[in-house]
């Protein structure tokens, strides 16, 4: 087969398809870490002994099959390869959020019946330690990271490295073992499990078996061309389903290379160095990039923001239809070869997006705007709707036909339908087992004929394009009979730089109001331009001229809203600034930084009901935990501000 495309496999498990690409594509890099500040390779030869070793391990420790392996960390390669050393002993990893406090962490511990674990470094060895003596299951801690671990001397915590020498010693002594446990593995089994969000109650663990993701990543990689000179960057939770497809499903089944950044702070750095050519981030990571480029754009010279300008504008002419492969004129085709070489071609290499073949958005509804800066300059964003339940892909965007107001069309093997009340259900390959102990909440999700309720509303337009507009069970009505989609509302919001968080109220009541979030880097560098000094979120917050400008964009979104027909009426009348960040610390976000309605409800419920008195003011109180653990509270006194709103359009 020539170079570039994968080959047919019949591989039905990851420990299989580890073993097909070591034999097939052994010798081309499969993992990459940047540690020290120097990349590390190994090809999928030395991947695979590195997962039998692992997997030897484990077995010497006392890994059964069905037992689950929690693992906690920053994405590393040893703790994929974790993943996949369970899964070729039967086994089930349980990847955790690297980030959760540890009274989060014990709830996933003591729900999976987690009797091994594989943390990165010291400080997750520290937090499972915290509640060992809750989770009776946990038997043995393996962190890789040995700084800091030198006078812990507990019999239950080993060093990975010890694990793997224990490991090698009994593959010496079983040679072929890895490979006779691998082949045991069936596409029915269970590959991982993993935690939904939690937004309105305890996390559900999600069981997907190797069929479900192993067929939806397959079909992903056709759906896209993906293939083994395909290189990604993996820096997002690896307990999310998302990086599961991405980072480790796609890999095995494409062949391409994974590589982790050195930390967290040093992403955008590490994605330059690498240049990926397929790429995954939520909308808020595009919109911080556009965010930054904005701001250094002020700063350049008046020659320079000219340039910009003249070549940006042509580029929103024209940069879409050349993406697309559509017929442009000649002229504009020359110039945009100009701005490629000026603009368009520098931004990208400065972005690390040089080599961006495909970009994919999710998770929530990006800014048009934002979404069309980034294909104007060429870069293949497109957007596609998942969740954990359908192992990820439900619709995709094809190549040449990408809308920024849809979520595409049903991806390869799945059909979708609406239900009478707006509901969008799906069936598909990636079709989640069950709920781990959890089977009245699975026969709630799943029908008994294979159809998964979403829980979102949707409807599909005139090209067959699916349109989310929000969870179904937050869509209600004004007193006046009008339609409220407060997620439709926050996400139009959250589309200005301004503004990183929305929370909309209005169910049952007279008017649609909303608390906002503001961005602290971008309002802070606004503020610096024109000299208003602050001392700290609270005090930007809490000014009149950032007032202003948060009013502005609410004026903005109200406009938009005038025009479409079934929201008019939904305008926002009343808002506020909150006087802190909504946290995943404080419990108002999950962790994937999804907005906890009910908690914010309940925490607010003052402000909430000052929004609606006809109040000017409020006073309020609010709890919060700091990076330390620490725990404070910030007082402050909360305006609100009428908003402009705009008779409605006449529907035609």
């Amino acid at each position: 087969m020539g170079s570039g495309q994968s080959a047919p496999s019949t591989a039905d498990t990851f420990p299989k398809l580890l073993l097909e690409n070591a034999k097939r594509i052994g010798e081309r890099p499969a993992s990459r870490e940047k540690d020290f500040g120097i990349w590390q390779s190994w090809t999928w030869s030395e991947m695979k002994d590195e997962i039998a070793a692992m997997a030897a391990g484990l077995k010497v420790l006392g890994f059964e099959r069905g037992d689950s392996l929690a693992i906690v960390g920053d994405n590393r390669p040893q703790l994929y390869w974790a993943m996949t050393a369970a899964q070729a002993l039967g086994g089930v990893p349980v990847p955790m959020y690297q980030d959760a406090v540890a009274v989060e962490m014990q709830y996933v511990l003591e729900h999976a019946s987690a009797r091994f674990a594989i943390v990165e470094n010291q400080e997750q060895t520290d937090k499972l330690l915290e509640i060992k003596d809750q989770c009776p299951s946990l038997q043995s801690v393996i962190y890789k990271d040995q700084r800091g671990m030198r006078h812990y001397d507990q019999d239950f915590l080993m060093s990975l490295g010890a694990l793997e020498e224990k490991g090698r010693e009994f593959l010496a002594a079983n040679p072929g073992w890895f490979e006779a446990e691998a082949a045991k593995t069936q596409g029915s089994d269970t590959a991982i499990m993993l935690y939904t969000s939690g937004t309105t109650g305890r996390p559900k663990g999600v069981v997907l078996s190797f069929d479900n993701l192993v067929k939806t990543a397959a079909n992903g990689a056709k759906w896209d061309n993906l293939n083994e000179n395909d290189e990604v960057l993996a820096y997002l939770p690896m307990a999310w389903v998302g990086d599961n497809i991405f980072s480790y499903g796609q890999s095995y089944t494409a062949g391409f290379c994974v590589s982790c950044p050195e930390s967290t702070d040093t992403v955008m750095q590490d994605l330059k160095e690498i240049g990926p050519t397929y790429f995954f981030a939520p909308p808020r990571i595009f919109e911080n990039i556009l965010t930054q480029v904005s701001i250094r754009m002020e700063d350049a010279s008046w020659f320079n923001r000219q340039l910009y300008a003249y070549f940006m504008g042509l580029a929103k002419r024209v940069g879409p239809a050349i993406l697309d492969k559509r017929p442009i004129g000649i002229v504009e085709r020359l110039l945009y070869a100009v701005g490629e070489f000026l603009i368009f071609g520098p931004l990208k290499n400065e972005l690390g997006f040089s080599r961006f073949r495909l970009a994919y958005t999710a998770g929530e509804a990006i800014g048009p705007d934002i979404f069309d800066f980034f294909r104007s300059l060429g870069v293949n964003i497109k957007q596609l709707y998942g969740s954990t339940e359908a192992s990820v892909f439900i619709c995709m965007q094809k190549d040449g036909d990408v809308k920024p107001d849809t979520v595409g069309v049903p991806a390869l093997d799945v059909e979708l339908k609406i239900a009478d009340n707006g509901e969008v259900l799906f069936r598909s390959p990636g079709v989640f087992k069950t709920y781990f102990k959890n089977e009245d909440a699975a026969k709630e999700t799943k029908t008994a004929d294979g159809w998964v309720h979403t829980g979102d509303a949707g409807f599909f337009d005139a090209d067959g394009h699916l349109k989310i507009i929000d969870r179904a069970k937050d869509v209600g009505k004004l007193t006046t009979g009008t339609m409220f989609a407060p997620k439709y509302l926050e996400n139009k919001l959250k589309f200005f730089p301004y503004i990183k968080e929305a929370v909309a109220f209005g169910h049952d009541r007279d008017f649609a109001a909303a608390f906002i979030n503001i961005d602290l880097e971008a309002v802070g560098n606004w503020a610096e331009r024109r000299g208003i000094a602050y001392s700290g979120y609270t005090d930007l917050a809490m000014r009149a001229e950032v007032y202003d400008l948060i009013q502005e964009c609410v004026s903005k979104v109200n406009r938009d809203l005038a025009e479409d027909v079934a929201l008019a009426g939904s305008q926002i009348k009343r808002f506020l600034v909150l006087h802190k960040e909504l946290e995943a610390d404080d419990g108002e976000l999950t962790r994937t930084r999804k907005v906890r309605r009910n908690i914010v409800a309940e925490r607010y419920g003052e402000l909430i009901e000052a929004l609606y008195s006809g109040a000017s003011q409020c006073d309020v109180e609010a709890k919060v935990t700091f990076e330390d653990g620490r725990t404070g509270n910030i007082k402050a006194t909360v305006a609100i501000r009428e908003a402009e709103t705009v008779a409605p359009r006449k529907a035609a």
